[in-house]
């Protein structure tokens, strides 16, 4: 017997879409209104910890990052492109990929050579340095490294994200972009496989350019503005 096929007319799942889109929102908000009073409240007290602020900081940048990709869902519309700094927005994805180390010894290195500005999608940007990034750390197993390496060079925007934690087998380094491909146990295989589209999407590149027992190293290519 067939496996049977249930078809949603268009209509109904696209207020299905609306609908759930509506409520993780309004958790959304909730996170970041508190997100805001525990940083008034910090400062009121007269308490300064950079950790807190940047943690505040980085819960409130996923929350518009989370909200950014529920808007496009259920609007179905590509979100507008914005001007930003170069040398900022890596900067600000390392950051909050940092919430992502848990019992281990990480060194973070980050080296930009010179800056300019990029037009993309600054959310989905984001989203692609965190998930490279967050791919490295999951590598490491207890102790390691994270170096980042940007430059402008011939009129493009050049970021090289490196990790010495285990390497990505050969014979599967040609599938990494596949949607559906995972080498986690508990992988979906939609990661990288958005990175790249996102990418894509913004006259940008990402590349596999090594992966040794040594280093494995992802690259970004971004035309950078006149």
């Amino acid at each position: 017997m067939s496996p049977m096929t249930i078809s949603i007319p268009q209509d109904e799942l696209q207020n299905q879409i609306r609908c759930v889109s509506h409520e993780i929102r309004n958790h959304l908000s909730i996170c970041d209104m508190y997100s805001q009073i525990i940083k008034k409240n910090l400062e009121k007290s007269g308490i300064e910890n950079s950790s807190i602020n940047n943690a505040l900081e980085c819960i409130q940048k996923s929350v518009q990052i989370i909200g950014s990709n529920l808007l496009e869902l259920k609007s179905l519309n590509s979100t507008p492109e914005q001007i930003v700094d170069f040398n900022n927005i890596i900067s600000r994805g390392l950051e909050m990929s940092k919430a992502y180390v848990i019992d281990k010894e990480i060194e973070f290195n980050i080296f930009i050579k010179n800056s300019a500005n990029i037009l993309v999608d600054e959310n989905r940007f984001l989203a692609v340095l965190v998930n490279i990034i967050k791919n490295g750390i999951e590598a490491i197993e207890i102790r390691g490294k994270i170096e980042i390496l940007a430059e402008i060079k011939n009129k493009k925007g050049i970021i090289k994200i490196s990790n010495d934690g285990k390497p990505i087998p050969k014979e599967k380094q040609n599938d990494i972009f596949t949607q559906g491909y995972t080498t986690k146990r508990n992988g979906c295989g939609i990661g990288l496989a958005l990175c790249k589209k996102y990418l894509q999407e913004q006259n940008a590149e990402l590349e596999l350019t090594k992966s040794t027992k040594n280093q494995t190293t992802f690259e970004i290519r971004i035309p950078v503005m006149k």
